[in-house]
């Protein structure tokens, strides 16, 4: 899909340079026509819908950094939201590293304003984050002003996200994360239930993904209050932990309320989709006859030839198959 010859035209601060696109490209609300629609296919309806709910993980429309899989975009982070338009995506999971963590827009009043422009301009909503930072710079390792420190960078973003409106932050108990002990456990559950003093009453969730079994997982949330804590499912991630995915989601199902795709092979590394251990139809599948109706992001492998957003696209058609046949 290509993009034709910009056009000179003011710009609202913070925006890119708005080009001309085709007009499936345009932001929905750009392109309704003053005549009827031709009568739609339920088939072509239903696709559109389970398309519009098809996300992506922030960094996957770029480069790689550094030869890492996920880290944020410094350099192109706006250029993504332009990017999103042309390719056809309308939610975003933004992505927070431990480094440079106070710098990244989404914590600073100047970068959330320019956010809410580019989302404007775009037709891109960032419905949850992923806080990396959690995982690589877990609270529960360290001690006194270290801790607080880090616990203070917890609270700037949930009350970030809460300014924002975005309604999910995804916490990886994963890796350096991981919750190995019962007095670790203790201690994260005690945090976090203090913390939601912060949001109790909105409808902000934390997001645990973790390596746990399912029933040990559901057992986690359980020391949870009921509202305001819920589960990130990743599909790859269970796959290379040996999950079977009926049971899995049969027993998450009322605590999901975000899910990651991606392949892992059995105990290994992310692979392109189809090619691992996981039966993303069988996940998705089960989220359907479950009632789940929330977003799924792309948390893919990388393009090896450099084409970052065709990859992505392609990942997204073989999802939007599987969904709609689900």
């Amino acid at each position: 899909m290509g993009i034709n010859t910009p056009r000179s035209k003011p710009q609202p601060p913070g925006s890119v340079t708005e080009p001309v696109l085709p007009a499936e490209a345009r932001p929905r609300r750009a392109w309704i026509p003053d005549q009827p629609w031709p009568a739609a296919t339920e088939a072509a309806a239903a696709r559109l819908q389970a398309r519009d709910r098809i996300g992506f993980m922030q960094g996957r429309l770029s480069p790689p950094v550094d030869g890492q899989i996920q880290a944020f975009p410094w350099a192109t982070w706006r250029e993504e939201f332009l990017l999103a338009r042309v390719h056809g995506f309308r939610v975003m999971e933004w992505t927070l590293d431990a480094a440079r963590l106070r710098e990244n827009p989404l914590l600073t009043a100047p970068g959330r304003a320019e956010i809410r422009q580019l989302s404007a301009d775009h037709g891109l909503t960032v419905a949850s984050v992923t806080g990396d930072f959690f995982m690589q710079a877990p609270f529960f390792r360290v001690e006194g002003w270290t801790r607080q420190a880090r616990l203070d960078d917890l609270a700037r973003t949930v009350e970030a996200c809460l300014e924002m409106a975005i309604p999910h932050l995804v916490l990886p108990l994963v890796d350096n994360g991981r919750i190995d002990d019962p007095c670790t456990e203790d201690l994260v559950a005690a945090t976090l239930t203090r913390l939601q003093a912060r949001y109790r009453g909105t409808a902000f969730t934390l997001l645990f993904e973790s390596d746990f079994t399912p029933d040990a997982l559901a057992d986690f949330l359980a020391r949870f209050p009921a509202t305001g804590f819920g589960v990130n499912l990743d599909i790859g991630n269970s796959a290379a932990l040996g999950h079977a995915p009926g049971p899995e989601v049969a027993t998450l199902a009322p605590l999901i309320r975000n899910v990651h795709v991606k392949d892992r092979r059995r105990n290994g590394h992310t692979v392109p989709l189809g090619t691992g251990a996981a039966d993303i139809p069988a996940v998705l599948a089960g989220l359907r006859a479950a009632g789940y109706d929330g977003n799924l992001i792309l948390q893919t492998a990388r393009a090896v030839d450099g084409d970052d957003a065709g990859v992505l696209v392609h990942y997204r058609d073989m999802v939007c198959d599987w969904l709609v046949t689900a």
